[in-house]
């Protein structure tokens, strides 16, 4: 083989392990947006009792110090659910999140739009339990009243779409925005038929306040680190740094055939 041609070829090689170690930095970052987001959204070290009652909207009343008023179709144990889906889904998909967290906007971005085709199939049901970590991690009342607003939306059968707008619409994690309540009702108007005066009442007066409270303390005691937490029929896939939009696909049309 002559010099040049060693060259050459010594070239190519080096070309393409170049190449590899650009696709590995990409995939390492692609992980680092969707999947290391998490410990953006992580338990605070010490856990203020009481804050969320504390910590009131910025207009209307708050009755998280009243009973728990669960929304309508609630589901699991002591109804801290939020169903999206078929009862009839063999898969199950458990969600625990908050609307101020950005790696919660992060996953919603990456996983949505597979989460709804599954959902929209039959393969797949989804159950989301609303949370106020960044409530108590920054101070503020946002996520409660995020949340609130989403329970008074699934009231009137709206959940998923108010749900998405949110996201849409989240601040930065620093800014509770959402704890003006104006606000959340100025964007269920993005939402077909949301914006009534009976989810404005609802919306002011606090209604589910004291079930996000419940629910909150439900993620406490579960032991979980952080959010989003995803469950996939009980376990936690999105601890896994190789889970995908495709692999959650294949595993529940894997669990589907079965």
């Amino acid at each position: 083989m002559s010099e040049k041609n060693r060259e050459g070829k010594r070239s190519a090689r080096e070309r393409l392990a170049v190449e590899r170690e650009k696709r590995k930095a990409a995939d390492k970052r692609r992980r680092a947006l969707i999947v290391g987001a998490s410990i953006v959204c992580v338990l605070a070290l010490a856990t203020v009792v009481g804050v969320l009652a504390a910590n009131a909207g910025k207009s209307g009343k708050s009755s998280a110090s009243g009973p728990a008023t669960a929304p309508s179709g609630a589901v699991g144990k002591d109804g801290l659910a939020i169903p999206v889906g078929q009862d009839t889904a063999k898969s199950t998909l458990t969600v625990w999140e908050d609307f101020r967290c950005p790696a919660c906007q992060a996953f919603e971005t990456a996983y949505r739009p597979t989460i709804r085709q599954l959902a929209d199939a039959g393969q797949l049901k989804v159950e989301y339990h609303l949370v106020t970590l960044i409530d108590a991690n920054l101070r503020g009342s946002g996520s409660l009243r995020a949340a609130n607003a989403a329970a008074c939306a699934q009231d009137v059968g709206r959940f998923g779409d108010y749900h998405d707008v949110l996201y849409q619409n989240q601040p930065k994690e620093t800014q509770d925005t959402f704890a003006d309540n104006d606000k959340l009702i100025e964007l269920a108007g993005e939402v077909d038929g949301l914006n009534t005066p009976t989810f404005e009442k609802c919306v002011k007066d606090g209604t589910h306040d004291s079930w996000v409270q419940k629910s909150n303390a439900a993620f406490q005691s579960g032991g979980f680190s952080g959010t989003p937490t995803v469950l996939l029929d009980g376990k936690n896939i999105y601890a896994d740094q190789t889970i995908t939009p495709a692999k959650l696909k294949q595993m529940v049309e894997a669990a589907n055939k079965s």
